[in-house]
């Protein structure tokens, strides 16, 4: 799911050559929704929000982070489309 909507990481790797990773394809639109929700998510999200916090005290760049959470964020949403459940803080 998170490469369908481009926010997995892609290896650069060649022969003995280890590149960094980077996120690339994917649906740019879905993409830009979820930076968006993200955007939110990270102020107000209450697990979404500690993650943030410790990914970025951590020493994470604060993109990489709202990558990360963004590709949580996806996880959550799809296993709710997969259930059928509505979102539940106390299932947080």
């Amino acid at each position: 799911m998170a490469a369908l909507v481009g926010v997995a990481p892609m290896n650069r790797d060649s022969g003995t050559y280890a590149g960094k990773q980077f996120i690339r394809g994917g649906r740019n639109k879905v993409r830009t929704v979820l930076f968006m929700s993200i955007m939110s998510a990270i102020q107000y999200h209450p697990q979404l929000k500690p993650m943030y916090e410790r990914m970025v005290t951590a020493g994470k760049p604060k993109k990489e982070a709202m990558v990360a959470c963004m590709r949580k964020q996806l996880t959550i949403l799809n296993t709710m489309v997969k259930n059928g459940t509505f979102w539940d803080e106390k299932m947080a």
